[in-house]
């Protein structure tokens, strides 16, 4: 992996050597993966169900969303998305709908690092 898009990677909040482990250090594997992550469709799903006011919905998504993130390493996605899908099961959907920009971010600066 070039050295420029490893630092992208890393500034985004991907643990790029725990995502490597993960792969058994086949940087081809993780590139691939991080790749499918673009065309992931839980993202919007959980951003339409924030939305409309599914908290079903987004439950459903931001928790499916976290198990991605999470075995790519994207742990800044990952920690959010885990305090969201708490506050969705805890019954807060204020909390939760508070919380979307901060994941917005979060998410738009993985996807930009992924695409480079």
């Amino acid at each position: 992996m070039e050295m420029n898009k490893r630092e992208r990677l890393l500034a985004a909040g991907i643990d790029l050597d725990s995502a490597l482990e993960r792969m058994m250090g086949n940087e081809a594997l993780l590139e691939r993966f991080l790749n499918r992550f673009l065309d992931d469709p839980n993202y919007g799903m959980l951003a339409a169900a924030v939305e409309s006011g599914d908290a079903e919905g987004a439950l459903t998504a931001s928790h499916t969303l976290k198990g991605v993130c999470g075995n790519l390493s994207m742990q800044r996605l990952f920690d959010l998305l885990t305090r969201q899908v708490a506050a969705l099961r805890a019954g807060d959907f204020a909390a939760a709908r508070e919380m979307m920009p901060q994941i917005s971010q979060a998410y738009a600066e993985v996807t930009d690092a992924i695409r480079g």
